[in-house]
């Protein structure tokens, strides 16, 4: 994906820059986030880990996701990812991290949560944390590259403003 690649080697400027490290912690993507910034030559300097929870399990042997809000809200809540994204930044070197779950589809999906919803969280040790929910179209490719595109276009507008 050429938009993957410009997005990650600004991603990887703009954390050199800021002295940022990176954690993803991802579900839907499957690491995709990840791959696209390792991609990036020189990204070890920028990039500590990824955290690849597909599971509810995953997310609470790797995460410290809590079993209750899982069962309260389901994976694909923006409860679940602001905790994938705690879990990330206390059990990785990182400084900044985003977490990503949602639902790609073909199937899985709903009326309350129909096939390409995806919930988002950023977040980084000064404090900066931002949840999101967003709807994207297409098919299960097609989410899952919207999503990632989205998570480092988010990465990268914040780094740019601070």
């Amino acid at each position: 994906m050429e938009s993957h690649q410009i997005l990650s080697t600004e991603l990887g400027r703009l954390l050199a820059k800021h002295h940022q490290v990176l954690a993803t912690a991802e579900s839907c993507t499957g690491g995709g986030v990840a791959t696209a910034v390792t991609d990036i030559a020189g990204s070890s300097a920028w990039f500590d880990r990824a955290f690849i929870t597909y599971s509810n399990e995953a997310k609470m042997e790797m995460l410290a996701v809590h079993a209750e809000t899982l069962q309260q809200y389901g994976a694909v809540s923006e409860s679940v990812v602001l905790e994938m994204v705690a879990g990330a930044l206390k059990y990785s070197n990182a400084t900044i991290a985003v977490s990503i779950s949602g639902i790609a589809g073909p199937g899985g999906g709903s009326e309350e949560k129909p096939v390409g919803t995806v919930c988002f969280a950023w977040a980084d040790t000064k404090g900066w944390q931002v949840v999101e929910t967003v709807c994207f179209g297409g098919d299960r490719h097609t989410v899952r590259s919207q999503a990632v595109e989205y998570a480092l276009k988010t990465l990268c507008d914040y780094l740019a403003e601070h």
